[in-house]
């Protein structure tokens, strides 16, 4: 069936999660719907024991309005208590398995959690902290070993025990109920906790099956962590509301990725530009176009590999550009894009390009991007306890991404950068972006970040950390030769830093502020000569 030329969601859809989960296992029955590490599930199955665990959950004395966070890897557990959360009627707060100490009290204290779900793997950072958790109530271990908590005032569980074969709640929730607190990434300050409600979750899960027109036939697959939206309501949420079917690893691994694909009947598959390239960059093989996906969806894909990476490998890209709080703001239709750009405004925002007064300005000029929406409860409700930040994102009914970017005369969108990512050297602007495409496209680097240095002389100097494929085998002049082919002259970095990775948060994006925290170190690069620090 043609898929319709914008998203039309029936009035007598659910609306709320717990309505959805229900009528999707209803219709799907016995269909095995989940591949989650190895571990797998029908439809059935699912519903049944995230009935379980909602009954669980209610026994604690946990009431729908409570927030409970959930600090776990990628496993089917990890789905079960998500929806047995949300059946419960109560709120999740996922929680990046990467946080400890100061970082970790402060997500859970300030988003009031009262239960912690938490992989035993994990336990060791929740002890470090317990004492500084007043609000903390019960901690549930995922654990394989019956592993306890010894604390005076947090009540310790076993995920195992909160599995009750008893009539689930039934909470009264309505679409614009909250269903989910996820947290930003915070490189400018404290993490800000965006609020979701279920009929947000729901809008974004039936979007990107519009969108990439999938069917029951599709298997997706991804390996981006549970506590993004990404994995959430584009990977798992969308393979069932299409009638199809899930495969979650837990990492990434390019060598191994087309196998795993051609293994598991891949059809589709969500990815970061990052992954393209190291896809990219593998060896061609004679094999690269025999494997079953039909089509994958994300951003950004660097231009120079796009179409050839569709050639070689045999699919389609769809690149969207959106975040947390509004995601799918704009979007690539197959049958209208332009190679390079993150498509036209979708069917549930509304998108422009304003300067500093937030007043419009013209086609192809810079400037931040707004967004409001077209459709009811599509956008976040508001950052979790920052009233104030929440209303200054949404100054003269827009609200504020703090991206920039462009829009040519046809309303095709070009990402520039972070507003704070972009590089002000002697009075021009560079975009980290446009720096990072250009060194990607070296063949003996696998993936970079561009970021600016404090200059003595004026603003900033571009500096650029580098993942080579053999540090050994690197020649800096040699990259600095490709890059003088590939941008303008007073973009290319004065400082190059070889590195064994790159830092990056749960979205997969590198956290630059990170890198400029280092600075200047002893093994960094200086290709005018200058000497460097100790």
């Amino acid at each position: 069936m043609p898929r319709s030329d914008r998203l039309i969601v029936p009035a007598d859809a659910p609306s709320s999660f717990p309505e959805w989960i229900r009528s999707v296992s209803a219709r799907l029955g016995d269909k095995t719907v989940l591949d989650v590490c190895g571990d797998v599930r029908t439809a059935a199955d699912l519903d049944y024991r995230t009935d379980c665990y909602s009954a669980g959950l209610a026994a604690l004395g946990l009431r729908p309005g409570d927030h409970v966070g959930v600090m776990m890897q990628n496993s089917i557990e990890n789905i079960e208590i998500w929806f047995g959360i949300q059946k419960a009627g109560l709120v999740e707060v996922p929680v990046h398995t990467a946080s400890r100490g100061a970082l970790l009290q402060y997500l859970l204290d300030h988003a009031d959690v009262r239960a912690l779900v938490v992989d035993e793997s994990l336990m060791d950072r929740v002890g470090e902290i317990l004492d500084a958790l007043p609000q903390l109530e019960h901690v549930i271990i995922n654990s394989p070993t019956g592993m306890e908590l010894d604390s005076s005032h947090v009540a310790s569980h076993q995920l195992s025990d909160l599995f009750r074969d008893m009539a689930p709640p039934m909470p009264q929730l309505s679409t614009r109920s909250t269903s989910v607190i996820l947290h930003t990434s915070g490189t400018t300050g404290p993490p800000k906790g965006v609020v979701l409600s279920h009929g947000a979750v729901l809008h974004l899960t039936r979007h990107i099956v519009w969108l990439m027109d999938y069917v029951p036939s599709d298997r997706l697959f991804t390996t981006f962590p549970l506590f993004h939206n990404n994995a959430k309501y584009t990977s798992v949420t969308a393979a069932l509301e299409c009638g199809g079917s899930l495969v979650m690893d837990r990492k990434f691994s390019a060598s191994g990725f087309w196998s795993t694909c051609r293994e598991k009947e891949i059809t589709a598959f969500n990815y970061m530009g990052a992954m393209l390239m190291m896809l990219h960059k593998q060896d061609p093989s004679e094999t690269d176009s025999l494997n079953p996906v039909r089509t994958a969806f994300g951003a950004p894909c660097p231009v120079h590999i796009w179409e050839d990476f569709e050639s070689r490998f045999g699919l389609s890209l769809v690149e969207v550009y959106g975040m947390t709080e509004a995601p799918m703001a704009c979007e690539t239709l197959l049958e209208d894009r332009k190679i390079g750009t993150a498509g036209q405004e979708s069917t549930t925002y509304q998108v422009v390009i304003a300067d500093e007064d937030d007043q419009p300005v013209g086609p192809n000029v810079p400037g931040e991007i707004l967004i409001r929406p077209k459709a009811a409860n599509a956008i976040f409700s508001s950052y979790y306890k920052k009233e104030e930040e929440t209303v200054e994102a949404w100054r003269n009914l827009w609200f504020h991404t703090g991206d920039q970017g462009s829009m040519d005369d046809e309303g095709f969108l070009t990402f520039i950068d972070r507003k704070k990512d972009c590089i002000r050297r002697r009075g021009e602007n560079i975009s980290s972006w446009e720096v990072e495409s250009a060194v990607n496209s070296f063949s003996k680097v696998i993936e970079s970040a561009a970021y600016g240095i404090d200059s003595d002389l004026s603003e900033a100097e571009v500096m650029v950390a580098v993942v080579p494929r053999d540090k050994e085998d690197f020649d800096l002049y040699e990259l600095i030769s490709h890059c003088r082919g590939q941008m303008s002259d007073h973009a290319i970095p004065r400082y190059v830093r070889l590195v064994e990775e790159l830092p990056k948060n749960h979205a997969q994006r590198v956290e630059k502020y990170r890198l400029r925290e280092e600075g200047l170190t002893a093994e960094t690069w200086d290709r005018l000569g200058e000497e460097l620090p100790n």
